[in-house]
């Protein structure tokens, strides 16, 4: 056990922590003022909710050895409560308990990415149960699929995806923003438009601000996300480092250039929008690339997603935060260019198709593409339609109209002369997401 790689997977477990209240602040700026509150409770809460099915079951469920070895699901007694990671583990490359913990906050975040789709029209404690059970039911089995290798001995079986097709996926492409993306559109769909869309003066961005702040904290967490999944402190994890930070910077200016040229300007919300997008679509191809073709990712996942974020309008629904244009769309295409850019004199060791690698690797990307798109919109899209049937998604008309936080949360977080002073009094709160 290297103190060096310990050090470096405790900094970058505390990177991705980071990442939760960033995503928070990316999406409080960008809903209306009267909803900032739930986005960031719909973030702090479901990201809370993961953590303790974590410890309970889910690093089990997504790390425990493969139920009779099919590459589905990990054994979700053989980690239950976490006694075991409590072990003097130090012939081990890392302690059990801390890459539980990293791996803990890729968990929070995933589940926090798709509160996007719903916000400011889902009930508090309806987001809750169904951030609960998508983990469980969704998360969990892809993460084992994705993230979970064989150990050498072959004491130890993990994913089908990982191990089976051995699809490149360098900290989560598929597992985690394709996951979110295609949750979020089946979630998104299931609980319909909001009132008055896509014409809502209501929910128009209300600080600019915060959503630069919230993409730069992003930014920064995204090296502990993608360079902490080297799981060294070595060459690996430093050519990671460099490929996600040309990318990002690329997806920056691809967006803001396409904007420019479409609408005369560039925007602020294009360059944070612009920056994500190039980090998702980087994370499964940081440690396939060169750097070279890290900016080319990155452009293209810029380029694109400013444009797929307006199929919400053709298509019609209602993507509130367009985790759909950007998470969906971004995880594809880093997932596919994989096969296309990749070169084996970067870490993951594998060739392209402008490397003379063939056109394998790109049929295993897509292979893995289809299989997590197929898994997590059809299940998400189940658990939420059983939960509308039972429970109900949806807060009350004109709550959402006047703005969730007072309803949710019996508070605002802007107060202005016009607001009641008693703001946890029934008449107020009401009942509508109890």
């Amino acid at each position: 056990m290297n103190a060096g790689d310990v050090a470096w997977i405790l900094a970058s477990s505390a990177l991705v922590c980071m990442m939760i209240p960033a995503l928070a602040l990316f999406y409080g700026g960008m809903v209306g003022s009267r909803r900032i509150l739930n986005m960031m409770m719909m973030c702090f809460g479901g990201a809370s909710l993961v953590a303790v099915l974590w410890a309970l079951f889910g690093y089990s469920m997504a790390f425990g050895n493969s139920v009779y070895g099919m590459g589905l699901i990990g054994d979700i007694t053989q980690y239950a409560g976490l006694e075991p990671v409590l072990a003097d583990d130090s012939e081990a490359a890392l302690p059990t308990a801390l890459f539980t913990a990293f791996q803990l906050f890729f968990a929070c975040v995933t589940t926090a990415l798709v509160a996007g789709a719903a916000a400011g029209r889902m009930k508090f404690g309806a987001w809750m149960v169904f951030a609960g059970v998508w983990a469980t039911l969704v998360y969990f089995p892809i993460a084992h699929w994705v993230f979970a290798f064989n150990s050498a001995d072959g004491s130890v079986t993990g994913g089908w995806i990982a191990n089976g097709i051995k699809a490149i996926d360098f900290a989560g492409g598929t597992a985690v923003h394709m996951n979110a993306g295609a949750a979020a559109l089946a979630l998104a769909l299931v609980l319909g438009r909001s009132s008055g869309w896509p014409k809502m003066e209501h929910t128009k961005p209300h600080s600019r601000p915060l959503v630069l702040v919230g993409a730069g904290l992003l930014w920064v967490g995204w090296f502990g996300f993608n360079a902490g999944s080297a799981l060294t402190a070595g060459h690996s994890a430093s050519v990671v480092f460099l490929n996600t930070a040309v990318a990002a910077a690329a997806g920056l200016l691809a967006w803001a250039l396409v904007e420019r040229i479409r609408r005369g300007a560039t925007t602020s919300m294009g360059a944070a929008s612009g920056l994500v997008s190039a980090l998702v679509a980087i994370t499964p191809a940081c440690g396939a690339v060169s750097p070279l073709g890290a900016v080319a990712i990155g452009a293209i996942a810029g380029a694109v997603c400013s444009l797929a974020i307006e199929w919400k309008f053709r298509l019609g629904f209602d993507d509130s935060l367009d985790v759909v244009g950007v998470h969906l769309v971004g995880g594809i295409i880093g997932t596919l260019l994989i096969g296309i850019f990749a070169t084996d004199s970067a870490p993951n060791g594998v060739s392209g198709l402008l490397y003379g690698g063939g056109p394998a690797q790109l049929g295993i990307q897509a292979l893995a593409t289809v299989a997590v798109l197929a898994y997590s919109f059809g299940l998400t899209w189940v658990i939420a339609k059983v939960m509308d049937v039972t429970m109900g998604l949806r807060i009350h008309e004109e709550d959402e109209l006047r703005g969730i936080d007072l309803a949710a949360h019996s508070e605002f977080a802007y107060l202005t002369d016009e607001d009641p002073v008693n703001l946890g009094s029934p008449v107020e709160a009401k009942d509508a997401n109890r």
